[in-house]
């Protein structure tokens, strides 16, 4: 199937909306797309910020009403 998205006739929550469809089809298949070693990197450093105090977790769906909110 070929699939051709009119990016500018989208609206930002029309293209939110899209990100996640992507993301969440190609999370299915993670196993054939592993993370290069920085990532890993990245992660831990996160983890020993909020291990000190100095960052917070915030649940995903938290996340996605904030970053809605501020397209709208």
């Amino acid at each position: 199937m070929n699939t051709v998205l009119d990016m500018n006739r989208l609206t930002k929550i029309e293209k939110l909306r899209a990100m996640e469809e992507l993301w969440e089809d190609l999370s299915r298949f993670d196993e054939e797309y592993p993370s290069p070693e920085w990532h890993g990197e990245v992660l831990q450093k996160r983890q020993d910020a909020v291990r000190e105090g100095t960052d917070e977790f915030i649940p995903w769906e938290e996340a996605k009403r904030i970053l809605r909110e501020r397209t709208n």
